[in-house]
């Protein structure tokens, strides 16, 4: 089934200069991408985004973290979108994630690990309604 999905590659994928290999990955199994864009992301929006998290011990350097620098936010479409790049993303811990997968490949820890990708077609809208304006 066609559908769309919101990626944000992180500040330290952005800094480490993965912006063109990532995306590359992305065009490689045939998504297409719909929006693109180098911004920074504000308090306000990262607070929005990472609600559900509000109160936990890392929530803080969370937001600290994905406000630190530029990112990269990118509407994708194809079929099975949101399951083809959470495969491609790899495990959430980049310790676990398995050779070939983003995180796999350019994550190192935890708290910077290289991409958000939504979990679902309803976040993916929600999320691309917080960065992008319409």
């Amino acid at each position: 089934m066609s559908e769309k999905t919101y990626v944000m590659l992180k500040p330290d994928a952005v800094a480490n200069r993965h912006v063109g290999e990532i995306i590359a990955r992305f065009e490689r199994v045939g998504l297409t991408i719909e929006r693109l864009e180098l911004a920074s992301v504000t308090p306000e929006q990262a607070a929005a985004n990472y609600a559900e998290h509000q109160g936990k011990p890392f929530y803080d350097g969370l937001i600290s973290y994905i406000t630190s620098g530029p990112v990269v936010k990118m509407v994708l479409s194809g079929e099975d979108a949101v399951a083809i790049t959470r495969k491609l993303m790899g495990a959430t811990n980049p310790r676990e994630a398995s050779p070939g997968t983003i995180r796999g490949d350019f994550g190192l820890v935890m708290d910077a690990n290289v991409i958000h990708g939504s979990d679902s077609p309803a976040s993916a809208a929600r999320e691309t309604g917080i960065f992008f304006s319409e």
